[in-house]
Parts: C-alpha cells; structure tokens; sequence
C-alpha cells in the first residue's frame, strides 16, 4: 500500500515509562487466603556538573511564596525597566521554604542573555535528613488516605497548574532559555503525567480470584514509603511530573531534587502543592548538587529513586540503588536516527527534521540526531537547510533559545570543530551566530548541519544535546539500519517515506526503545 505521507516512528518518548514508573511505586502483594495459611509474595521491581563557585551571602532572604512579583521585575530588567532583580531559593522541607544549614548557594544564570537571576542553596547531608525524616514521617498518615482521596488532591494540583500555566512558563523562560512556546508545551506536557495520576485509582485496584474451593487469591498495591526524584535541567516542569504525581497518589511521598541550574519553576510549583492542599512533608525539594544527590540515594528511608539525566551518571545511580537494594529507574542519553527514502515527501521530511532538531535548542532526548538519507537527494538537504537557517535567536515564540550554559555551549562547539577537523563538510555553521547575537549576551549556537563523511565520527556517534544535526549518507536500507541498530543509545528512530511497505520493513527491524535500569 502507498499514502501521500507516511511518517513511522518507533520507540516513543520517555513518557512510555510511565507505566513502569506506576509499577516503581507500589509493592504487588499476591495473597492465597484460605483456613490454613496466609502467604504474602511481593514482587521487587526493580548531569552532575564537576565545579561550581560558591558564596556566602551576608544575609539568607525568606523565598517569597509568590514569585510573580519578582518575576515581573526580572522581565522589565530585561526591557531596560529594572535594574537588579535577585531570586533566592531555599529548600521546601515540611511545608515551608527552608534555607540550607551550610549557608551556602550557587548562582542561577539566564542562558539567554548571561546574567545572574537567582541565588540558589547549596545542601548538604543535614539537609537532606530533614527533607527525608519530613517525608518519612508524613507517610505515615498520608499512605492510609484511599486513593480515592489523594487523586482528589491531585485533580486540584492539576487545575492549578492550567490557572499558572503562564507564569510557569515564563519562569521556564527564564531559567532555561526556550521559547515560550516550547515554554507552555512543557507545562502542558507535565500536567497531561498529573491527569494520568487522577485515573490510578481505577487503574491500580487489585482483583480476587477464587482459585480452588476453600482457596481465593488476592492482589493489591501498597506505597514504599520515601521516592526520590532527580531531575535534569532540560524540561523543568515536564521532567518532575514523571515522577511526582504518580508517585504521590499510589500513596508515597517524595522529595525532589531539581538541577540547580533551573530551580524556579520547581519553587513555584511548591507553592502551588501547598495550595492544592498536599499535607506538610507529602513532598519535600532539596536544591543542591552531588552531595545532595548521593545523600538522598544514601539514606535507609528512601526506597525508591528516579533519575534522569546522562547515561553516565545514570549507570552511577543505578548501580548504587541496586547496591543498596532500592528500586530505581533511571534514564539517560539518547541518539536518535532518522532515514529518509528517496520517495519521502521532501517538504515535510524537511519541516519534521528541522523541528525535531533545532526544538528547545536540540537539549532534549527526543530531538533529531542523525539523518540517514538512502542515495543521492540533493533537494532534500537544500530544504533542511534553507528552513533550518532562517530560524532567529530568542526566546519569542518561533525562535531558537540559548543553550543551558557556558559548558554547554563549548562541548557543542567542540563536537563541531572536531567534525569538520576530520574532514566533515559544515554544510550550515550555527558558530555564525556568536558574532549575531554579540552584545546581547547568552550562549547561543545556530541551528548546524554537518555532512560527514565517515560514519565513525564522534558527532555520529555520541549525544551533542545541542542543535546539531549530522546528515550521512547510505546505498542500502541494510547499511542504514546497521548504522541504527549498533549505537548503544535509545529512544526513537523514524522513516520518512510514501510507501507503507517500506515503513513497515523499517519499523520492524529498528532496535531504539526507551527502557529502565
């Protein structure tokens, strides 16, 4: 069979783990009753940056519980309106944003024009026991609310998040850089995760079976107790509400650990927790980096931990929960191939790639990653190309934000003048953009595309998160899919064709997926 357009796509997002993470958070407990024994089974399910420069402020400020006041003035600073506009955010332990007892925070920067927004606090293992010990000790009651009356909860965190969606977005603006478009598709996103846990009251119940005569067996779901949830920097509210909601209705409480590097948005929905009416210690936030981090997966109260980040330090997680015997998934880098047969629509081949590469600045593991086009198709790179370069820099809706930080910025700079040192072709060079937006500030780097040369190069090879998409060319399906299934990454691969048979053949033989460690 043929279709005018036929775009197939396998492996999907890491929203697919969200059953899995529904399964994380309760132990399944199968019990054989009869007159002569009662038997329980459960079934056991199961990017730290190196340096930062500290500071002692002379005076720790109280986080206001209402960030929009701040926020106006932080956006009119931007307009020339304002001139200083300083956010501190402390840890929210026990229903109340709490400073951390070293006294110490880090500097939050906005990747779009360099300067500093926020102070945020710097935790130790100190305070890490006092987010736990808060979380641990409302479990008690919290757990032995029905589902029923947690997910109510929930339904209000969720209209909640809909009311603030503009001021969220604006705080993801802020400290991540995307547009606000991408902005609100983030919190759009997160809440659909929030209106998933509203349902788990219908999908967790348990079922008898009467197995024999004097036998009936019977399963339910009981919460673990203290969930951790470690978050990345890329999507400050979608991110999170992976983990959060589900974790909080199936009875468990949590305490989350955002990137330092955007605190706000996760500040702000503390707030809005407390409003929806989530007891004090239901969830706790800890700010911090790798002491916080390993002191969290550390502690004997937290019983399961979720981790999403770079497939190194992901490996590092899970293997010091699985240590320790607590439940975990965790979550890493992706590569995603794409391939385009000489029969796809070159039009929308063009518009897909160009979104999937260049969205949210490439710092996300479903962007686009490498483009493998089956024979000669000039006009096909042309298109992405021409769209690809007549995206502008900013955070206005249809704009290309700033990667997260200096950092960033030089390891995307790298793997570009590595490719074209072996001989890669820079067929559009988003290095231009450093002289484009001089003088405004903010680590922006153009949309690139590389034609390489050799499929061993590291940019071939090796997650960028950034807006680079490397293009190669193959003779043979065969040769495409081999490319596909030997990189040791996930999450997704596509064909971009007009005949369904050939996207079928793809499809089946395509090896990307999501999975949990």
């Amino acid at each position: 069979m043929s279709v005018d357009k036929f775009h197939a796509v396998v492996g999907g997002c890491c929203l697919l783990s969200v059953a899995r993470i529904h399964a994380l958070f309760a132990n399944f407990h199968l019990e054989m009753i009869s007159s002569l024994a009662l038997n329980t089974y459960a079934r056991q399910f199961s990017h730290l940056s190196p340096s930062y420069h500290i500071f002692h402020p002379n005076k720790v400020q109280r986080h206001s519980l209402d960030l929009q006041n701040q926020l106006n003035t932080e956006l009119a600073r931007r307009m020339g309106e304002a001139t200083e506009s300083i956010i501190t955010i402390n840890n929210y332990i026990a229903g109340k944003h709490t400073p951390p007892t070293t006294n110490q925070y880090l500097p939050v920067i906005d990747p779009s024009t360099s300067t500093q927004i926020a102070n945020v606090a710097l935790s130790n293992s100190t305070d890490v026991q006092h987010a736990v010990s808060s979380a641990h000790a409302a479990f008690q009651s919290w757990s032995t609310l029905t589902a029923k009356s947690r997910a109510a909860i929930m339904l209000k965190f969720h209209s909640l998040i809909r009311q603030n969606a503009n001021e969220l977005a604006d705080l993801i603006v802020l400290e991540n850089g995307k547009n606000k478009t991408e902005a609100l598709a983030d919190v759009a996103k997160g809440n659909e995760t929030v209106e998933y846990a509203c349902s788990l009251p219908q999908l967790m119940q348990g079922k008898i079976d009467r197995v024999s005569g004097q036998v009936s067996c019977r399963d339910r779901r009981d919460a673990l107790g203290v969930v951790v949830s470690i978050v990345p920097f890329n999507f400050p509210f979608m991110v999170p509400m992976w983990t959060l909601p589900i974790a909080l209705v199936t009875g468990n409480t949590v305490v989350l650990k955002p990137s330092e590097k955007v605190p706000l948005t996760m500040c702000k929905v503390m707030d809005l927790i407390e409003e929806a009416g989530f007891p004090p210690g239901v969830v706790n936030m800890i700010q911090g980096t790798r002491d916080a981090v390993e002191s969290l997966i550390d502690h004997p109260l937290v019983k399961a931990v979720t981790f999403v980040g770079s497939s190194p330090i992901a490996k590092i997680v899970s293997e010091r929960c699985h240590s320790l015997n607590k439940r975990c998934t965790a979550l890493g880098g992706a590569k995603n191939h794409l391939v385009a047969l000489p029969d796809c629509d070159v039009e929308g081949t063009a518009s897909d790639v160009v979104v999937s590469y260049a969205g949210c600045a490439g710092q996300r593991c479903m962007a686009a990653s490498v483009l493998l086009i089956v024979g000669t198709q000039k006009a096909l790179l042309d298109a992405v190309v021409e769209k690809a370069s007549k995206i502008e820099p900013g955070v206005e809706p249809g704009k290309m934000g700033a990667v997260i930080d200096e950092a960033s910025f030089n390891k995307i700079m790298g793997y570009i003048e590595e490719s074209e040192k072996d001989g890669a072709k820079i067929i559009l060079d988003g290095r231009s953009w450093v002289e484009k937006t001089k003088g405004r500030g903010g680590n922006y780097i153009g949309p690139t595309v590389i034609l390489h040369s050799s499929k061993s190069d590291k940019a071939m090879n090796e997650e960028i998160f950034g807006p680079v998409l490397s293009v190669y060319q193959v003779d043979t399906w065969h040769e495409a899919i081999e490319i596909e299934n030997s990189n040791p990454f996930g999450n997704a691969a596509a064909i971009y064709t007009t005949n369904g048979g050939h996207a079928d053949w793809f499809c089946s033989r395509f090896r990307a997926s999501v999975s949990d460690n």
